[in-house]
């Protein structure tokens, strides 16, 4: 499935943050140690270097993916006529028959990790949620059948810019 090529305000800084981190932090310390580590000598037996380079490697392909990312992302902010319908960056609490409950924040898919309490736009719940009001109810296809959810709550936090 094709990621939806959506973020928030909140999700595109810390992005950035993350890129100017590797690149004007992380990347010259690690390339500091194995320049030092190359001038010691046989680079085959040289454990510093090789974990070093290998390091090196990932926050390159990680720098690559992000400057890649962030040129396509577009940045969606918070508008008050989405007040009252789930849309992209509401919070949103919903139940079930049985009385389980989740709350979560309906986000793009490059903002869900390290973080249970956000869902991808992507997501099947987030694709039955969209466009949904307070007790409307939302029919989630799961791979046990479908699973009726029922909305609660709808809110917007404005992001900071």
């Amino acid at each position: 499935m094709k990621k939806t090529d959506l973020v928030t305000r909140e999700g595109y800084n810390k992005l950035k943050q993350e890129l100017d981190y590797l690149w004007k932090e992380r990347r010259p310390e690690i390339t500091k140690i194995v320049s030092w580590a190359a001038s010691l000598g046989d680079r085959s037996e040289n454990a510093d270097y090789t974990y070093n380079k290998r390091i090196l490697r990932e926050i390159d392909r990680r720098v690559r993916y992000l400057r890649k990312r962030l040129e396509i992302l577009r940045v969606v902010d918070y508008n008050p006529q989405q007040d009252g319908k789930v849309f992209f960056g509401a919070w949103v609490d919903i139940e079930n028959d049985d009385g389980g409950t989740l709350s979560f924040r309906i986000v793009g898919s490059d903002e869900i990790y390290g973080r249970k309490d956000y869902i991808s736009i992507d997501s099947p719940m987030a694709r039955a949620l969209l466009k949904k009001e307070v007790d409307d109810e939302a029919i989630v296809t799961t791979p046990e059948g479908p699973k009726v959810w029922y909305v609660n709550t709808i809110r917007y936090q404005q992001d900071e810019l």
